[in-house]
């Protein structure tokens, strides 16, 4: 790719992503970390050492163009060749996974308009058919701690134009008629197709082809998940690796998905603020007798909402708005709470916090990272949230019983009684996200981000007894995905952590 701007900060976005992860995540072959003023040194097993500015490494923290780490005296500026130079076990895969990233993140910022003084994006996305949509295709950046934050291996850059989020695309969903005998699941024997999917993958499977109906939507945050409209999303296979994963359908999401819908339902109207999303259909194909992954859909609703209310994804809260180019978060500060962007933070922790204790109680750890819990806003005010896909929950039998409430039968990883499980998964999509609010704000509408760990800490403070994990919220650290050392590790989809300082600690 030609050299431009978007291309050099593309480069230095996710150079910092992965000297952030260098910084303190447990990646084999790291033997210590030194902090020396400014300087932040990582020594290696074999003593070879890597320098750049301590800042860097901070979460959410935002680098000039030129930013570069040292290994021994040799600068590097790109992520992808500062890996294969260090050479860790699963480097070679990560390097290239780097490499994908930076390019697609360049493609991303390439292709956004320049901000309009227009309206608020909140108020013009009320404009849309699909406001929702409209806002998740504001997200130009990906995963905000995550070095392969726009990795899409797979896709040719043609086709990131045509089918990724950031670019405002709209996809059409070929749709399949499947014999009633090669079905799996409670839903319609047809296959909406992506069409990624349609040109690479359905042609192995000669007994199926396009009936010649397709659906029209966009694409969300997600890429393969595709707004149909207000009301129906559809998340569809696409063989290809998006951040983390190859972003298929497993038997167990297709079987999870209408029977977690049944138990989220009934839980989540035990708390005053929050509404899940259901799945009430899934289906597979059967291919040699079981369902293929490949072939395979989740569809999910999604209520209407009371007019003049938009709902966005908390990730979007740090996307720049079309308006001005500042975050969207500091729009909300600016039209809903008079410019006091520490009121803001009030509002949220004070929405988010009580209701996903609840559920914790209850037995429900929900992953509500930015990408699944969305809130809901009225007058640039939040009101209540919304909380979608059941992948990344864990679910307590024990806890669940303890509340009279039947353990529903689940397939894969999901069902755990393990406390410190239970905790991680919750307060590390937590913590994440009432992070990059404080920084983000932090940076662009004046927040003094202790102001803002203290005004959450306010919140939460006289509430915590309430709940029997309410006090980990103030514990000295606090759990983060550590996203480097799973793409390294042999099994790169199993969970692992980093433990960070925790900014409300303190405040306890």
């Amino acid at each position: 790719m030609p050299e431009t701007g978007s291309a050099a900060g593309a480069r230095a976005t996710v150079l910092a992503r992965l000297w952030g992860a260098l910084g303190r995540e447990p990646i084999p072959g790291i033997h210590s970390r030194h902090r020396d003023g400014p300087t932040l040194t990582v020594t290696l097993d074999d003593g070879r050492c890597l320098r750049a500015e301590a800042g860097a490494a901070v979460a959410f923290a935002t680098v000039p163009d030129g930013f570069r780490v040292e290994l021994g005296d040799e600068p590097y500026h790109e992520p992808g060749a500062l890996v294969r130079a260090w050479a860790p076990p699963g480097g070679q895969r990560l390097a290239a996974e780097l490499d994908n990233s930076v390019a697609n993140l360049a493609l991303a910022r390439a292709g956004q308009a320049p901000p309009d003084g227009g309206a608020p994006a909140i108020v013009r996305a009320a404009t849309q058919p699909d406001p929702l949509a409209f806002l998740e295709q504001c997200v130009v950046d990906g995963h905000p701690l995550h070095p392969c934050c726009r990795t899409r291996t797979g896709l040719s850059p043609d086709e990131v134009l045509a089918y990724a989020p950031e670019h405002r695309s709209v996809v059409r969903l070929a749709l399949v008629d499947v014999p009633p005998s090669q079905w799996s699941g409670p839903g319609r024997p047809v296959l909406p197709v992506h069409p990624w999917q349609r040109d690479h993958v359905l042609d192995r499977y000669p007994f199926l082809a396009p009936s010649g109906r397709e659906l029209p939507g966009r694409p969300l945050m997600s890429l393969r998940t595709v707004a149909l409209d207000r009301h129906h999303h559809v998340k569809t296979a696409v063989d290809v690796q998006m951040t983390s994963a190859v972003r298929t359908v497993s038997p167990a999401a297709i079987h999870n998905g209408p029977v977690l819908s049944r138990l989220m339902a009934d839980l989540a109207a035990r708390t005053p603020t929050l509404t899940v999303l259901p799945e009430p259909e899934a289906g597979a194909v059967l291919v040699a007798g079981a369902p293929e992954r490949s072939l395979a859909v989740v569809h999910r609703q999604v209520p209407a909402l009371p007019a003049g209310d938009v709902a966005l994804p908390l990730a979007v809260l740090a996307a720049p708005s079309p308006a001005d180019g500042r975050p969207i978060a500091a729009e909300l500060a600016t039209h809903g709470f008079g410019g006091d962007p520490a009121s803001l933070v009030t509002a949220l922790a004070d929405l988010i916090l009580p209701s996903l204790f609840t559920l914790l109680d209850l037995g429900v750890a929900l992953e509500a990272h930015g990408q699944n819990l969305l809130v809901v806003v009225r007058g640039h005010r939040p009101v209540r949230m919304l909380y979608r896909d059941f992948g990344g929950v864990r679910v307590s039998p024990q806890r669940l019983a303890r509340h009279a409430i039947d353990p529903p039968p689940l397939r894969g990883d999901l069902v755990t009684d393990d406390p410190e499980v239970l905790r991680t998964k919750l307060l590390a999509a937590l913590t994440t996200v009432l992070g990059e609010l404080v920084a983000v704000l932090g940076r662009c509408a004046d927040l003094d981000p202790a102001e803002g760990w203290r005004r959450i800490a306010e919140v939460w403070r006289p509430r915590q007894h309430q709940h029997a994990d309410g006090s980990a919220m103030f514990a000295a650290t606090v759990p983060v995905k550590a996203t480097t050392a799973m793409r390294l590790a042999d099994q790169p989809l199993d969970d692992r952590w980093a433990a960070v300082p925790n900014p409300l600690a303190e405040h306890a």
